[in-house]
């Protein structure tokens, strides 16, 4: 999955505009909306959980994370 695409993911379920190194916690990314991306994700046969990504909370970290999770 590439940058752009989980860009665009990601900032439909925010609030507001974030750049890509932004830490999404900040810009309002709570529980239940990195739930959703999880649920997405897996959806779509990604193997990623919600501790990856909180772990790595930023578009570029899911980006890197998405990129191996297959």
């Amino acid at each position: 999955m590439n940058l752009e695409t989980v860009r665009a993911q990601v900032l439909a379920v925010l609030d507001e505009p974030v750049g890509d190194d932004d830490n999404l916690l900040d810009a309002g990314l709570d529980s239940v909306r990195l739930m959703t991306l999880v649920e997405r994700w897996q959806s779509d046969g990604r193997e990623v959980s919600f501790l990856d990504l909180a772990e790595q909370p930023t578009i570029a970290g899911f980006a890197a994370l998405l990129a191996d999770a297959r």
